[in-house]
């Protein structure tokens, strides 16, 4: 059985990002960047698809591990009959080289130590050119080429780099893997004690920015930690993972490459951000969203690369096993040539919410604004693939009319009240027009509930945006009604579900079969709360919290039977979530921008309801 996902940790340098099992084991690492080929591949197959693990000889999961205080170096920790060691991870934030340093720390008596690096480039496939001169390595296939500097005497077996030594206390061992491109020359090798003191600087720096002060500080700066984790540098883009392929049902088809930037992101991160100080980030973040989005509006696509390359093709490596047997393993996301209405309706609110925030805007940003506009009003009444990306018929989602409404509602408020030149009169017309009809077609008067898509018997937990984006007020009964339905027919225990596969025909073409979603559930917290039912929302939030591993990580969803995280990890969309609904419980804004919401009157809370 391969390792749970909640058993990692992440590493990052803010190009790329490792993943270190409790055994000392990474398991995941791309080069040079997050979606660049992986040279440990161990979490999608076995060991011979690389991986690299420094621990004590006798093996077994660690005694302890934590993070360094606020920062992304992981102390790893093992009690064994012949003593105390401790591992010391970190990935410098990038200068010129890739760098991963790994220190070991005697703590007390003499340990065995064992590393074994198997570096297998291109998803395990390649197996590279290796020599060794005395206590260094160096590996060469193709376009790739690492060096390892290690402080302990190294041997090859069983097409594997071994080292074999004991650390006693008081003593420490470093070792030190780089990468770089092969046709260059070998980098001037770094320090590894200086690396981790430039490493923790950096992290308690960027940390002391954090404005949180509310009641769950260490869960909110993990989280925006990661969040920070996950962005990368150059261009300011945050992916919506660090993996791909880890399954959202194990042994199933449901395996995708979330190593890319997602659209529907966009205003919950931004809003995340700029809600516990990040500005600089929030500006990057909104940067790269320009750039990316810049073109003909037409072409707008739901995710983009790292850099907003917009061409991500999918195939699948079948020479790997898949997590836990999940087949097939994916690089590349085909989801990224569908229709989904909803971006347009991301895009123009989270752009309105950095005009409301104090970004500056400029003139070029506004034009671009307009065209998305354009394409918005030929195109809004389309069917579409939907938020949640489906692969079956594309359908009227109601979710998707409502973000549709939004961008119209952005697109009027920016005259209104920031003085931006536009047609206000028509975009306001077909504001309404879309509200008539989601209302008249995408709710159920029966049930007393708005449903997935116009005619549909299912319901979808993006329905509890609707207030949120300022659709509906939270005191419209047809809001209280959706809340209530979706808490019905969409739980499973304490959680929900996104929305059930199998109902209307199958709604996205695959089996069924997911575990909960965890921004999903973070979405009902903010509804209770925002309903008048804060004690059982905080209850929600306070279970949604014991998900995390050990560490403090979330993936994508939960298998509440297991009690086993699933999909792709570490998850940005529900981290933000974690971010967001704390900062509501304690009385920020639910808004996800200034919109038509600011005219209803929210629903009085009682703590005790």
């Amino acid at each position: 059985m391969p390792r749970p996902i909640e058993d990692y940790a992440v590493l990052s340098d803010l190009h790329t990002a490792a993943l270190v099992a409790r055994d000392g084991s990474i398991d995941w690492l791309c080069l040079p960047r997050f979606d660049s080929p992986a040279c440990f591949a161990a979490l999608l197959d076995d060991e011979e698809a690389g991986h690299w693990r420094l621990a004590p000889a006798a093996g077994g999961p660690a005694t302890r591990r934590r993070y360094r205080d606020d920062t992304l170096i992981l102390e790893t920790e093992w009690g064994t009959p012949d003593g105390a060691v401790r591992v010391v991870d970190c990935m410098p934030p990038r200068d010129k080289s890739t760098d991963v340093v790994r220190v070991v720390e005697g703590l007390s008596g003499r340990v065995p130590m064992r590393m074994d690096l198997r570096l297998r480039f291109d998803y395990g496939h390649i197996l590279p050119w290796v020599r060794r001169r005395g206590r260094d390595l160096g590996a060469v296939a193709g376009p790739d080429a690492a060096w390892l500097r290690a402080d302990a005497p190294l041997r090859g077996a069983d097409r594997s780099t071994i080292a074999e030594f004991t650390v006693a206390a008081g003593e420490r061992v470093p070792f030190v893997l780089t990468w770089q491109p092969s046709h260059l020359s070998r980098p001037t090798p770094i320090d590894a004690h200086a690396a981790l003191a430039d490493t923790e600087r950096y992290w308690r720096t960027w940390i002391g920015r954090c404005a949180y002060d509310g009641r769950w500080p260490d869960a909110v700066r993990r989280a925006l930690i990661t969040l920070k984790a996950l962005t990368y540098a150059p261009t300011g883009g945050i992916l919506a993972a660090a993996t791909t392929s880890l399954p959202e049902q194990l042994g199933g088809p449901r395996n995708w490459d979330y190593r890319y930037c997602w659209m529907r992101d966009a205003t919950f991160t931004l809003q995340a951000l700029l809600g516990t100080g990040y500005v600089a980030e929030a500006k990057a973040w909104r940067e790269w969203l320009l750039r990316a989005v810049a073109g003909d509006p037409a072409d707008l696509q739901i995710m983009y690369a790292l850099d907003g390359a917009r061409r991500i093709p999918e195939q699948t490596l079948d020479w790997l096993g898949g997590y836990a047997g999940s087949r097939p393993v994916r690089i590349g996301n085909a989801a990224a040539e569908q229709l989904q209405l909803d971006v347009w309706g991301e895009v123009l609110d989270g752009l309105q919410l950095s005009r409301e925030a104090g970004i500056a805007a400029t003139e070029e940003a506004w034009d671009v604004q307009r065209v998305l506009l354009d394409f918005l009003e030929g195109n809004w009444h389309q069917t579409d693939n939907g938020l949640w990306e489906v692969r079956g018929p594309r359908r009227h989602f109601v979710h998707s009319k409502v973000m549709a409404w939004a961008g119209f509602d952005r697109a009027v408020t920016a005259v209104e009240r920031h003085g931006l030149d536009g047609p206000v009169d028509r975009w306001r017309a077909q504001r309404d027009a879309v509200h008539a009809e989601v209302c008249t077609r995408g709710f159920d008067p029966d049930r007393n509930t708005f449903t997935q898509f116009y005619g549909s018997r299912g319901l979808d937990a993006a329905l509890l945006l609707i207030p949120r984006v300022g659709f509906l007020p939270w005191t419209d009964p047809r809001v209280v009604g959706t809340i209530d339905a979706i808490r019905r027919e969409l739980r499973a225990g304490e959680f929900l579900l996104r929305y059930r596969p199998e109902h209307d025909d199958h709604v996205d073409g695959l089996p069924r079969g997911e575990g909960i979603f965890l921004a999903c559930t973070f979405w009902l917290v903010d509804a209770l709360h925002n309903t008048g039912r804060t004690k059982e929302a905080e209850e929600i939030f306070t279970r949604l919290l014991d998900l995390r591993n050990d560490v403090g990580l979330l993936s994508e969803e939960y298998d509440p039977v297991a009690g086993r995280q699933l999909g792709n990890t570490p998850q940005a969309f529900s981290l933000v979530g974690l971010v967001n609904s704390a900062r509501q419980l304690g009385g920020a804004s639910t808004r996800t921008s200034a919109s038509r919401a600011e005219q209803h009157t929210p629903v009085e809370r009682h703590p005790t309801a």
